[in-house]
């Protein structure tokens, strides 16, 4: 078949011949429509990831869209290495494939849920929102955090704050507060939990983590109780490492979680991906995507970090 081979964790994908799979018991072979190109794919195939593998040698992709034996179309998650979704075929355990409604297409369907995913599981398994809870979302000028904002209001949030550092970007969410990354969102981040902020859903970490959690903390400590906030860490864009006082978290409400492989069951991702494929049409979820064929993933391994990409096997171009 042809895919996207990773042959050195320091390079992009290159387009060639890769082995086909073989399923064995309990595993399907999907034909693949459309596979994204998230953050976490490229951390994979950099050798990065808390799951990476040892070695080279495999086609990247860790979720897609396709059809298998019988013609459903379905999405399917972490395909069995080194078999992933960004080939024209992969090898998927039977109980990580759930069915596509008819009314959603394909590369929606790619975007919504690699976009969505994770917010979803955060929002209904780690910090389950109540109606009327307000949520700042940390990165929501990314596909991830586009998706966060609206899942949120799904979700029956009160208010929505949108922070990052694309200003043009932030000024298109639909959302009660943005506030842009410069020198005064100290001080407007400290507005928004001095107002009320019940969970964080954090896609960067790194240095506007720093100053999220500090807007949060500093200066807490009342006698009467601070109020609970649920920080919830989705991706490490920004930096994979952050400085944090104990007295931080002793002098007020802030309670610090992840979100992903491993806190979470995979089950649960699964469930959730189900879930939110059956909402996509009814909720009018949609995230903004290039399309490209696979043989363009070099280009789109290296193209703008702002835009999500979708790769298509099948030469899908909406």
């Amino acid at each position: 078949m042809k895919a996207a081979v990773v042959t050195d964790f320091g390079k992009a994908p290159a387009h060639g011949d890769f082995r086909d799979p073989v399923a064995g018991e309990g595993e399907t072979i999907v034909r693949v429509h459309a596979a994204p190109l998230s953050p976490i794919v490229k951390a994979l195939a950099s050798g990065r990831h808390y799951t990476s593998g040892a070695q080279a040698g495999f086609v990247p992709g860790v979720d897609g869209v396709g059809t298998d034996p019988k013609g459903r179309r379905v999405y399917f998650l972490f395909p069995k290495a080194p078999f992933g979704s960004m080939g024209e075929l992969a090898l998927v355990s039977d109980e990580m494939i759930v069915a596509i409604p008819d009314d959603i297409s394909d590369v929606r369907a790619a975007a919504v849920a690699s976009g969505g995913l994770a917010s979803w599981v955060a929002l209904t398994r780690r910090a389950p929102l109540q109606p009327g809870a307000t949520v700042l979302v940390n990165g929501a000028t990314g596909a991830a955090g586009g998706m966060a904002v609206q899942i949120a209001r799904h979700f029956g949030a009160h208010r929505v704050i949108a922070v990052g550092r694309n200003k043009t970007a932030l000024d298109r969410l639909d959302v009660a507060s943005r506030i842009a990354l410069d020198d005064g969102a100290d001080e407007a981040l400290r507005a928004e939990f001095d107002r009320g902020v019940d969970v964080v859903l954090d896609f960067l970490w790194g240095e506007p983590a720093s100053r999220v959690i500090a807007a949060a903390t500093k200066n807490r400590g009342s006698r009467m109780g601070e109020p609970r906030v649920r920080y919830v860490q989705l991706g490490t864009v920004a930096g994979e490492e952050i400085s944090l006082r104990g007295d931080a978290f002793r002098s007020s409400g802030l309670e610090l979680m992840g979100s992903g492989i491993g806190s979470v069951a995979i089950r649960e991702l699964l469930a959730g991906a189900r879930e939110l494929l059956t909402e996509t049409n009814g909720a009018g979820f949609d995230a903004p995507v290039t399309t490209l064929p696979l043989t363009a993933v070099a280009d789109a391994w290296t193209g703008p970090s702002d835009v999500r990409y979708i790769l298509s096997p099948a030469g899908l171009t909406h």
